[in-house]
């Protein structure tokens, strides 16, 4: 059977979204296609929008439509603490469960040499810069339980060599191989609590 083009591109497009097989693409399709037209008229404006009006937050990485981030902007955060996290995802779910009252930054990615993923030194730079600015004593990293986090964690950790801040880990409350981004409260919370410090500040 041939479906209209215009219904077979919209699907095509929903498969492209990261858990979305054909069946369930095709099922979305179908219920924009039943929704009354204001609803694709506003779906279509919100997709529009939302790359000219979100932008990357130029201290943490956070995304945004006001520079710097309401996050960064809050007087009420503990300065002294930064999560530093490989995603925005990952900020989200931490900031969502309620567990952590610092501030974060985001590398926007990790180090995974067999999937030809490196950090840039421009990445190091912001950080220690956001450090600097921040006044920062500890630096908490939220890195997934993997060898990526792993190796990412330790090239972190080579960077911050000789600068006077504590550095911990979240401990392995999350479990091996799984991602924060769908962690629970509890599980978050344990993690953050129970961290390990692998070095102090003077």
């Amino acid at each position: 059977m041939s479906l209209p083009d215009s219904f077979e591109r919209l699907t095509f497009l929903f498969r492209k979204l990261p858990g979305i097989g054909a069946k369930t693409a095709r099922r979305m399709a179908f219920f924009v296609l039943q929704q009354p037209p204001s609803f694709a008229g506003e779906l279509a404006d919100c997709l529009a929008r939302l790359k000219d009006s979100i932008t990357t937050c130029s201290k943490c990485g956070n995304i945004t439509e006001n520079d710097p981030c309401s996050i960064c902007k809050d007087l009420l955060r503990e300065r002294k603490t930064m999560c530093v996290v490989e995603t925005v995802e990952d900020l989200i779910s931490i900031e969502q469960a309620g567990v952590f009252s610092g501030v974060y930054h985001v590398l926007g990615g990790r180090v995974s040499p067999l999937d030809g993923e490196d950090l840039d030194e421009e990445v190091f730079r912001k950080l220690i810069r956001h450090i600097d600015e921040d006044g920062t004593e500890e630096v908490i990293v939220a890195t997934n339980p993997r060898i990526e986090g792993d190796l990412t964690y330790h090239t972190i950790a080579e960077q911050l060599e000789g600068r006077n801040v504590s550095i911990s880990r979240i401990a392995y409350g999350l479990p091996v191989g799984g991602s924060i981004e769908f962690a629970d409260r509890t599980t978050l919370l344990a993690s953050l609590e129970s961290r390990v410090i692998m070095r102090r500040k003077e």
